[in-house]
């Protein structure tokens, strides 16, 4: 009796959800909330780091939790705090508050500063469709070209050359 109950429930927090959807963008390392097809806020994030990337996909917020502690990191007994959590994966993925440097940071999850963490989470719905997608090494070359303008990068598919 539950199950169905349950699943009836589950379908319901969706349609609800279908104007809503966020959408996370590695490339950019932004993350922007999107209701009737319009942004109606964004803000940076930090994705996984190289060897912990961040796995692009869609995805739906399972669970909303306001004061959570991770059960897998720091190893070996967890207990980090990511507070205002959207959970998008049972392994180990989710939107959370938490240092957001200008770059990639994270063991996989998707950290969002203070504030935007706290917007999101009041905003987003269980059940809602969220897009990660994009690619954060794209991220952190462009960041690097900008650095050093005038210089001659090889990336693997031929020389780029970045001059203004």
């Amino acid at each position: 009796m539950t199950r169905p109950v349950f699943f009836l429930l589950f379908a319901v927090l969706i349609l609800h959800a279908e104007n809503k959807e966020i959408v996370v963008d590695l490339s950019e390392q932004k993350a922007y909330a999107y209701e009737d097809g319009s942004v109606v806020f964004s803000g940076r994030i930090s994705s996984g780091v190289e060897g912990r990337e961040t796995p692009t996909g869609e995805y739906r917020v399972l669970q909303k939790k306001k004061y959570h502690r991770s059960n897998m990191w720091p190893r070996p007994n967890g207990g980090a705090k990511m507070h205002y959590m959207l959970r998008l994966s049972y392994d180990g993925i989710a939107m959370h508050l938490g240092h957001v440097p200008n770059r990639p940071a994270s063991h996989g999850c998707i950290r969002m500063k203070n504030g935007f963490a706290q917007r999101m989470y009041k905003w987003a719905d269980v059940g809602m469709r969220v897009t990660v997608e994009g690619d954060a090494q794209e991220y952190l070359f462009r960041k690097r070209a900008k650095r050093h303008k005038g210089t001659v990068y090889d990336d693997e598919y031929g020389i780029i050359d970045f001059h203004d």
